[in-house]
């Protein structure tokens, strides 16, 4: 996308001369929150030099692969009071943060930029062209009419306050100065990873996968992958995590949004029970054991001559309501009227409360969602500038901030991003209008 990029290794000291008198951003992490940040402070404020640091190969790995490829861009919520609860943590700092920037703001931030964004049925909303090179196309193409400069395959090691400066030294031992420093490198799985955070005097929460999915290996269940089902509802035995929504069985367990949001609200309970935990589903949520055997009193007079494996009333896939009937030991052949009580029973408990044995966990390199990171006391919500060490602001997911699936958590990118774009933009303006 002609974006420009410019090795560390090539700075000089006469370069650094010439632009010295130029306020410089560094914002480290090339991801969705790292861009937002880099292009709206650019736009904002075109007195600023801005780089993005990615210490991978890769830029925008994760909008690249959301939504199977088309990048769920946020949810068509449009109240923040509704919008909060979908957050397991950070949901009262984002109360007061999307008064800045919200939904609506970043439908017609894309817009604006020709990418339209469409809205499914469950409320995600993913770009028209439903392929998420179009997000990262309108973010390349921003970040070069802006002159954003991008360094890819560097790692920042540690970062040193010097006056009112930053020194950023890379791994392989070179030196960058900067004004501003915007941390938006995401999640790390391991607290070690964050000691070069905690050295600039901030607090960790503890990270934790949030967002897998459940292993059950060698259950019967899971010779079913591939089989969805629309509306379920799961609950976890023993806690009060109940979540409703479809499921997918896969070769190792279960998946699906009704999994992942299990998943994200139960983030620290499920790690400090090792992943090793219980689960009862509901593949028919819109009914309860007592319900549902009322409702087969009903079919069995209705559908008498019938064979249950023939036909399934509640409209369950055909795979898994065979499975459920041999689960129960129901007989092919058995005609709903000859069904007899315990059988019945049986069936119904199976219906309404199917219990699976989890042993672990599944997460996906490029989609890895944290729980945990930089604790939000230590951070102004109006601004995203740390609290502890002025001119240093975050955004994104290296926050203790997470949502469920669903466009949640880019939505957090878009809003902390822009935030601290827009504060960044303005304390340059400020400081150049002194000089």
């Amino acid at each position: 996308m002609g974006v420009v990029l410019i090795e560390v290794q090539s700075y000089s000291k006469s370069m650094e001369e010439k632009i010295k008198l130029r306020p410089r951003l560094v914002v480290i992490g090339g991801g969705a929150a790292g861009f937002f940040c880099a292009v709206n402070a650019a736009r904002l404020n075109p007195s600023l030099e801005v780089f993005i640091i990615e210490r991978t190969s890769k830029l925008l790995s994760k909008v690249r692969v959301s939504g199977g490829g088309r990048c769920n861009v946020t949810h068509a919520c449009y109240d923040s009071d509704e919008m909060i609860r979908r957050y397991p943590r950070g949901s009262r700092f984002l109360r007061k943060s999307f008064h800045h920037f919200f939904t609506t703001d970043t439908i017609e931030w894309f817009a604006t930029r020709g990418v339209e964004l469409k809205t499914e049925a469950d409320g995600r909303m993913f770009p028209a062209s439903n392929n998420s090179q179009s997000i990262i196309d309108c973010l390349l193409r921003e970040a070069n009419q802006h002159r954003v400069q991008i360094l890819m395959n560097k790692e920042v090691k540690q970062i040193v306050a010097t006056g009112s400066q930053f020194s950023l030294k890379f791994a392989n031992g070179i030196e960058m100065m900067a004004d501003y420093v915007c941390l938006a490198c995401g999640g790390f799985p391991k607290e070690s990873q964050f000691e070069w955070i905690k050295n600039l005097g901030h607090t960790i929460e503890a990270p934790v996968p949030s967002l897998f999915t459940f292993n059950m290996p060698q259950h019967p269940i899971n010779q079913l992958m591939g089989v969805s089902v629309e509306h379920t509802t799961v609950k976890i035995q023993q806690t009060k995590l109940q979540e409703s929504g479809p499921l997918l069985i896969t070769h190792w367990g279960m998946s699906g949004p009704v999994i992942l949001k299990l998943s994200a609200w139960g983030a620290r309970e499920l790690s400090a029970s090792d992943y090793l935990f219980n689960i009862s589903v509901n593949w028919l949520p819109e009914f309860n054991e007592q319900s549902l055997a009322v409702q087969f009193a009903t079919l069995r007079f209705e559908l008498a001559s019938q064979k249950l494996a023939v036909k399934n009333p509640f409209g369950l896939p055909a795979r898994l309501w065979e499975y459920l009937l041999i689960h129960s030991s129901i007989s092919n052949e058995i005609r709903w009227a000859d069904l007899n009580i315990r059988d019945q029973n049986k069936l119904i408990r199976n219906c309404c409360a199917f219990e699976a044995k989890v042993q672990g966990k599944t997460t996906f390199k490029e989609e890895f969602v944290t729980a945990g990171g930089v604790r939000l006391q230590e951070i102004n919500h109006d601004s995203m500038m740390s609290k502890k060490l002025p001119n240093l602001y975050f955004a994104g997911e290296i926050m203790d901030v997470d949502g469920i699936t669903g466009g949640y958590n880019f939505q957090h990118a878009w809003t902390s991003g822009f935030i601290a774009a827009a504060a960044i933009a303005k304390d340059a303006s400020n400081k150049l209008g002194e000089l």
